[in-house]
């Protein structure tokens, strides 16, 4: 219960900042209407100031606030519904269009990344509950009886060997398993504190605490990614802009309109697979739509975004399938390194 508190939490949270990036051009309020701008004092023409755009309208109720926030998690002031369907079958049109000056008919990608992460995070949250590093108890027990068995296999194979080197690497395995055991008997650590020296001193403090309380630093892990996945966006911007590197006519800010609304369909994708899993689709048909849709995705969103042929299309989604590898890649070592060192 307390898990779904919290998530309907992180989505209202998550659609008010959606709604602070998100202009509110297209709005129509409910209320007092003035003759003039309570925002600058302008003489008011329309439902409008056409010197701030503040709307003329205004809410001085309680009912106003619940209206809101409904907007702000339901609508983004009816745009959703205009912006869902042409991310997900017409993606390069949106990103051409958005980019072309329709900005208020449809959601901006900032404001849609921000309120889908959130709900990301939120049913991560309620799906797989607070992360537990610790080992079971029974499952623990059994890892250990297997290791134990290993062991006893090996020192008969020692104790039989032929040769010398034969000998040796019976050896080597036995020491191995037993500190495996160890480890596992310990709680779980897969590995002992003394094994990891980098040279650098913060560095081996930071392991050796992930090393103590793992369950903490998957946490920090998760909360990291979570704070800092708008990250995403500056990593990703310059390997779009490198396969366009002589098309001069497009400029960064065009890139990057086209790296949010492609991880707006991730983020997307995510959510839908994770909540598919847990109606119990099978993990074969998921792991399969996780390899099948982003590419088309990818493929469909270049030719409409920069007007590509089949082949210029084709070649750059292969490319651009690498890059992305390097950018999550680089992306959760900097989560990594982030968690152990804060």
């Amino acid at each position: 219960m307390t898990g779904g508190i919290d998530a309907a939490g992180d989505i209202a949270t998550g659609a008010l900042l959606g709604r602070a990036a998100e202009p509110r051009a297209g709005e129509t309020g409910h209320g007092d209407h003035p003759s003039i701008c309570l925002n600058c004092g302008a003489a008011l023409i329309g439902d409008f100031c056409h010197q701030c755009g503040q709307a003329g309208h205004i809410h001085r109720s309680l009912g106003a606030i619940l209206h809101d926030l409904a907007h702000g998690v339901l609508h983004f002031e009816g745009k959703i519904w205009r912006t869902l369907p042409m991310l997900l079958f017409h993606p390069g049109a949106l990103t051409r269009r958005y980019i072309a000056g329709e900005r208020a008919r449809f959601v901006s990608p900032l404001a849609l990344f921000l309120f889908l992460v959130f709900v990301m995070f939120a049913m991560i949250h309620v799906l797989a509950g607070e992360i537990d590093a610790n080992v079971p108890a029974a499952m623990q027990e059994q890892s250990v009886h297997q290791i134990d068995a290993e062991i006893a296999k090996a020192e008969k194979g020692a104790a039989t060997a032929a040769t010398a080197d034969d000998r040796a690497r019976y050896q080597d395995s036995i020491a191995g398993l037993k500190i495996a055991r160890e480890s596992i008997a310990r709680g779980g650590e897969t590995f002992e504190t003394a094994s990891v020296n980098t040279g650098w001193s913060r560095l081996d403090h930071a392991v050796h605490k992930a090393q103590e309380n793992p369950g903490l630093a998957l946490y920090k892990l998760q909360m990291n990614a979570y704070k800092f996945s708008w990250a995403l966006i500056p990593i990703s911007v310059p390997f779009v802009a490198l396969i366009f590197l002589w098309r001069r006519r497009y400029k960064l800010y065009d890139h990057a309109i086209f790296v949010i609304y492609s991880l707006d369909f991730m983020t997307l994708l995510v959510i839908a697979l994770s909540l598919l899993g847990a109606i119990g689709l099978g993990s074969d048909l998921i792991a399969f739509a996780a390899m099948l849709l982003p590419p088309i995705h990818i493929y469909k969103q270049l030719r409409g975004a920069y007007a590509l042929s089949r082949f210029s299309a084709g070649w750059r989604t292969i490319v651009l399938l690498v890059f992305a590898l390097l950018a999550l890649t680089f992306f959760f070592m900097l989560m990594l390194a982030m968690g152990l060192m804060g």
